[in-house]
């Protein structure tokens, strides 16, 4: 991770890259194996405007740089969920759209983010300021919110989305798997409903907060779960609709454990 100070750069005049900063991008883009190395010179990530626009996305606003990696993240945003709805739709053609929306949300979690994000090793990569480098609590989010910037600045710089899904597919592959593998992971709210139904326990009721105004924190919102005016769970997420999730699936766990130990 590399600190920076203060300085100002216009988005009109591009920052001059040192050999060492153009070194480290270019080897990111090798570990994506994004770059063949007798074709480099023409890869449009290793061109100057490409090496720039990864610079932008691997500079994170705590660095306090005019040019930063919100835009990018913003884009990246959105290019994630295409992507992501793509490779469900080219592996799993006979899903429901309920099962796709549950799965996306998990192939595109701040979560599993933040978790590619650590195994590209882009702290390595990634520009910040002091005060986020001395906070550890805040490191899945700066990895969460530098991957998915990358993600814009790759389909910005190839305009395509063939790069993401050659990034990203085997991430999805080995995700998909492991929520498949537990159908309450697919759609926690629905298998809690299912079993609290089956027990004639009513329907849950989820109550949820806001706790952080800060868009990317995985803990934005804290849910509760309540069934038969009892609290059985509580979980947390970067969105409403996350939290709620988690909070059914950690409900769920604790009931299950619960039957078995009696």
């Amino acid at each position: 991770m590399t600190h920076r100070s203060k300085t100002k750069t216009s988005r009109t005049t591009p920052k001059n890259l040192s050999n060492e900063r153009v070194q480290q991008l270019q080897n990111l883009l090798k570990k994506l194996a994004l770059v063949d190395p007798a074709r480099s010179k023409s890869c449009p990530g290793t061109e100057p405007r490409g090496l720039a626009i990864l610079d932008e996305a691997l500079t994170h606003t705590s660095a306090q740089e005019i040019i930063n990696h919100e835009r990018l993240e913003f884009l990246g945003d959105a290019v994630l969920r295409l992507a992501a709805s793509e490779y469900i739709d080219r592996h799993f053609p006979r899903m429901d759209v309920g099962e796709r929306s549950a799965l996306r949300a998990h192939l595109v979690s701040d979560r599993w983010l933040a978790e590619v994000g650590q195994r590209i090793g882009i702290e390595a990569v990634l520009i910040i300021g002091p005060m986020a480098a001395g906070d550890a609590s805040a490191k899945p989010t700066l990895q969460a919110e530098a991957t998915e910037a990358l993600i814009g600045a790759l389909y910005e710089c190839w305009q395509s989305l063939e790069p993401i899904h050659h990034w990203l597919t085997p991430h999805w592959h080995e995700a998909s798997s492991a929520v498949l593998a537990d159908p309450h992971r697919l759609n926690s709210k629905s298998a809690l409903q299912e079993w609290s139904q089956a027990r004639g326990l009513g329907l849950p009721r989820y109550e949820c907060a806001e706790r952080s105004k800060q868009h990317g924190d995985p803990q934005r919102y804290v849910c509760q779960v309540h069934l038969d005016d009892r609290p059985i769970g509580e979980g947390w997420g970067g969105s409403r609709r996350n939290a709620e999730q988690e909070a059914a699936r950690h409900s769920l766990e604790a009931l299950t454990q619960s039957a078995t130990d009696n």
